[in-house]
């Protein structure tokens, strides 16, 4: 990564290299650093095109309603994308969308409705969801079943090198043990991998020839619907999970690009196998970089469908802002596991509103970040450290308190600024500090001007109920030389 910015002294934390030109003094930054799960270390970053990186995140098998593990993935990546924007880079994002899968299939039966009807329900719930949580949508959103021709050519490739074989009962399965390097993503061993943990057909019923081997095409079944049964060399039927991120990310950014990431429960199989199949067909590297996000728990479980201890994020947006539930996610590091609880989303909602006070003090500055700036620099630091948003939301904390202490609108607008990389702090202060309430504002303005006339005739008393009567229903009164105003209290 290359970033030139004037400076007169000040030289931000990190590795920089100093030039002089025409009187002008120019800091080069090379310090993004990101945790490559393929090589079990932090790495320097560079993508292969200079100014220009290609990334490719597994999206939702859309099935149903979003979870807070989704929304966890979603929000990790569009911040590492708002990153390497908000660094000079362009970014092409692909996040794909798997619209044929065993699970949408059985679902879609059993509402009675075709499978394009279920997926297309099911993507706009995805996207009013992503949406709300302040995502933004990526370049390239490829649906499995438009890519279909693409995942036969790769298949076929694999059957020519040897590595893909045409099972007895119709399938096409991919060789595992004929692929010298699986396991490197994962660290596992062949012998060390647990067969009874993968589905598996024994040979003798005309299936897998290895436990281990996976499918690339899945034969038709009679008693499947007519509208996921494609025709092919192989005969009719559909492909397999695996294979359609291995065709989709060759096609929409080449055969190697820069980041590949997703769920940390997708790093083995999935991400596993789209190495075999895109190495093996290819004979290239799949992805310079791998990341894995962590997952969200319930009582140190993982969220998800299959244990049926999910919340939907459409269901925690009933009772929480959708910047609160965003907070709750940026501000533990990504690769973390994240504790799910209402304690926590309070807790959050609280420190938003900390931030959020800050920025109600004072009107902020529109500004141009300087990364030279003390707090700028700082949180520059923190993303470029594997993009570190802890350390990035305390570096906004502590300016928070600076735009407090000193009423500057220049630091408010910075605090801003920095919010806004992190998707945060775009809102109306006075909206957020006040959203929650059960009373309108028209009926809250009414109480403190009755409670401005009970102190002006020094009936402090009634002053004083009115104001614990309106934090009994949470309502926070906050008095300032310049009058008297209100925010929900946590």
């Amino acid at each position: 990564m290359v970033w030139v910015l004037r400076s007169r002294w000040a030289v931000p934390h990190g590795r920089v290299r100093l030039s002089f030109t025409s009187s002008q003094w120019f800091l080069v930054f090379m310090s993004l650093r990101i945790y490559n799960t393929l090589s079990r270390d932090v790495v320097d970053f560079t993508p292969a095109e200079p100014g220009h990186v290609r990334m490719y995140v597994c999206g939702m098998t859309v099935y149903d309603l979003c979870h807070l593990g989704h929304a966890r993935s979603m929000v990790a990546f569009d911040v590492v994308q708002r990153w390497l924007k908000a660094s000079g880079l362009k970014v092409t994002y692909v996040r794909n969308v798997t619209d044929i899968d065993d699970k949408i299939i059985k679902r879609a039966v059993e509402n009675g409705e075709t499978i394009r009807s279920l997926t297309d329900r099911m993507i706009d719930a995805l996207h009013q969801d992503a949406d709300a949580l302040g995502i933004e949508r990526p370049q390239f959103e490829p649906r499995a079943t438009d890519y279909v021709p693409h995942m036969l050519a790769m298949i076929g490739t694999l059957e020519q090198k040897g590595l893909a074989y045409r099972a007895g009962n119709g399938d096409v399965n991919f060789a595992v043990r004929k692929f010298p390097g699986y396991g490197k993503l994962s660290g596992k061993s062949l012998d060390e991998l647990n067969a009874g943990e993968r589905v598996a057909v024994s040979h003798e019923e005309g299936g897998k020839q290895d436990p281990l081997d996976f499918v690339l095409w899945k034969s038709a079944k009679p008693t499947e619907p007519d509208d996921v049964k494609w025709a092919s060399p192989f005969g009719a039927g559909r492909p397999g999970w695996h294979i359609e991120c291995s065709a989709m990310s060759c096609e929409l950014l080449g055969e190697t690009f820069d980041i590949h990431g997703g769920g940390a429960d997708l790093q083995f199989p999935h991400h596993e196998n789209e190495i075999a199949q895109s190495e093996g067909a290819n004979g290239q590297p799949l992805a310079k970089v791998w990341m894995h996000n962590g997952f969200i728990n319930i009582d140190n479980e993982k969220m998800s469908k299959s244990l049926g201890n999910f919340f939907t994020i459409r269901d925690v947006l009933k009772t929480y802002d959708a910047e609160t539930v965003r907070f709750f996610v940026v501000r533990s590091h990504y690769r973390s596991p994240l504790n799910y609880s209402n304690v926590h989303l309070d807790d959050a909602r609280g420190a938003l509103k900390r931030m959020y006070t800050a920025l109600h003090s004072v009107a902020a500055d529109a500004v141009t970040i300087d990364w030279t700036h003390p707090f700028a620099a700082r949180f520059q630091s923190a993303m470029n450290e594997d993009f570190g948003t802890p350390e990035a939301v305390a570096v906004l904390f502590d300016l928070a308190s600076e735009v407090n202490r000193s009423q500057s609108a220049a630091l408010a607008g910075l605090l801003k600024a920095l919010g806004g990389i992190l998707g945060l702090l775009q809102g109306d202060p006075q909206s957020f500090l006040q959203s929650g309430s059960v009373l309108d504002d028209a009926a809250i303005q009414l109480q403190i001007q009755a409670r401005a006339a009970a102190k002006g005739a020094k009936n402090f008393a009634e002053a004083d109920r009115i104001r614990q009567d309106l934090l009994v229903q949470g309502i926070a009164l906050k008095d300032s030389p310049t009058g008297t105003t209100w925010e929900a209290s946590s």
